[in-house]
């Protein structure tokens, strides 16, 4: 029982922590003096997070496809690439293919079901109903949309912004909109979809 006691509590504390550890690293790296070094830090970020991540999307993620470990592997291969080549370049692209990685993983469960969002969802919820569902469906259109607008724009400050912007946007700003996105889609949910769910099945 100790083990899993002590397990538990590294999650616990790790989960946030590597969460944080991405963006910060990125705001970091504008001023780090070789690309390698991030690109190293990267690989294994990637690694931890999968392993001592926490949450419903840690959980998802440790359940992961075919497709999705083509994504890791991709990852895997970039930050590699940064750490032999030490270009500047591969390491400014890198968070456009973060954001590839997360559209074509999300986008390819609106083809093969159920949903990016559903899946989430149903790691804490055995059966949403209906509504919930097609709820759900749209969120993940949605995060497809921004996670290639973001994407692309992402490559724009890779190529024609400074380094120092280019680190503020992709380790800041980018999770800025992150966040705004989840609390629009909270306040949208509450205030709009359960009560008219709740409508439809009380008629």
């Amino acid at each position: 029982m100790r083990p899993l006691r002590e397990a538990s509590g590294i999650r616990r504390w790790a989960g946030p922590a590597l969460k944080l550890a991405y963006p910060l690293l990125i705001l970091g790296a504008w001023h780090w003096g070789a690309p390698r070094y991030t690109g190293a830090l990267l690989l294994v970020l990637l690694w931890l997070q999968r392993r001592f991540g926490s949450g419903v999307v840690a959980d998802s993620l440790r359940q992961l496809s075919r497709l999705d470990w083509g994504v890791a592997a991709l990852l895997s291969v970039a930050s590699a690439a940064i750490v032999v080549t030490n270009s500047a370049l591969l390491l400014r692209l890198y968070p456009s293919l973060i954001n590839a990685g997360l559209l074509v993983a999300f986008g390819a469960t609106l083809v093969r079901g159920p949903s990016m969002i559903e899946r989430f969802a149903r790691l804490r919820e055995s059966s949403p109903g209906p509504h919930a569902v097609r709820h759900m469906r749209c969120v993940t259109q949605i995060w497809c949309g921004f996670f290639a607008l973001n994407g692309t724009f992402s490559v724009y400050t890779a190529l024609r912004w400074s380094r120092g912007a280019w680190s503020l946007y992709n380790g800041a700003i980018a999770y800025g909109l992150i966040g705004a996105l989840l609390l629009g889609e909270l306040a949208w949910r509450y205030l709009v979809v359960l009560p008219k769910a709740a409508r439809s099945e009380a008629a």
